[in-house]
């Protein structure tokens, strides 16, 4: 019986230091820079993803209905191309960046210090905390840029739609269909001698009607709520950084304090041992 009891209380201390362990680790888990890397994963990949397949709808709109000419929309064609290639650029640098902002998180946040005691910070480290804050801040406007640019191809496909949608409705006062038109080269798209150039009327309502058109559309919707989404993981990022390197510097301002306070004390004891070593050799 007494071994029982000593083997149930040994599996116990066990149990217990296998879920100290287990609280230990988990509160070395930076959780605000994991919300915001799988936020900016997030943005990212439906920014990439749905941008490209949208990208590419949208040239078959343009060479089956506005554009039938190629040379026509030649630029046009390498740009999107080019736009793609930049996609998939974009998608693997964030995926690296990602991952180095997060083990950056994971090496300056606080309960680091709590789990390792000799955690002490060095000039490079603060240099390269603040250089991912720069870094985030420089990609956070230019983010911005993106979901701007990524709200156009919304605005031009919400005016078709709308268009269409107006043609449709029973409500609608409208004596000749045929007059409604949708007219692409007024918005750069393409330019002003390619042909048709627009459509009109039952043709147009054709267009809206496509597969293309449909998931096209709603792409390009889901790929600028993705650039939003990246902003906002940005952002975040950006205030994790800089705690990170307002903590980084305290951390060194306090190192130095006891470093001082450490040689101070030992100068003490180093004095009052003299002094002692003196009154014993008077006496």
């Amino acid at each position: 019986m007494e071994t029982t009891a000593e083997e149930n209380q040994d599996q116990n201390q066990d149990t217990k230091g296998c879920f100290e362990c287990c609280i230990k680790c988990l509160g070395g888990v930076p959780y605000a820079s994991l919300v915001a890397t799988i936020l900016c994963f997030s943005g990212v990949a439906l920014f990439c993803g749905c941008g490209h397949v949208a990208l590419t709808g949208t040239v078959t709109i343009l060479e089956n209905h506005f554009s039938k000419i190629t040379s026509d929309h030649a630029m046009l064609t390498d740009v999107i191309q080019l736009m793609q290639y930049i996609i998939y650029g974009i998608a693997s640098f964030f995926f690296l960046y990602g991952i180095i902002l997060l083990a950056e998180g994971f090496y300056t946040t606080s309960a680091v210090k709590e789990l390792h005691s000799e955690f002490k910070t060095t000039i490079c480290g603060r240099c390269i905390s603040g250089m991912f804050v720069f870094l985030t801040y420089i990609l956070g406007v230019a983010w911005l840029g993106v979901f701007g640019f990524s709200a156009v191809p919304v605005f031009l496909f919400y005016n078709m739609w709308s268009t269409c949608a107006a043609m449709r409705s029973p409500v609608a006062n409208i004596t000749s269909v045929d007059s409604i038109c949708v007219d692409v080269r007024q918005y750069g798209i393409i330019p002003w001698n390619a042909t048709p150039g627009k459509a009109c009327g039952s043709t147009l309502g054709d267009i809206c009607n496509t597969s293309e058109f449909y998931l096209s559309y709603h792409l390009y919707i889901v790929a600028c709520a993705g650039a939003g989404a990246t902003v906002i993981a940005l952002i975040h990022f950006l205030m994790i950084l800089s705690a990170n390197w307002a903590y980084l510097k305290d951390a060194s301002h306090m190192h130095a304090y006891q470093d001082i306070k450490t040689r101070e004390e030992q100068e003490l004891q180093d004095i009052q041992a003299r002094s002692k070593e003196c009154l014993n050799s008077y006496s």
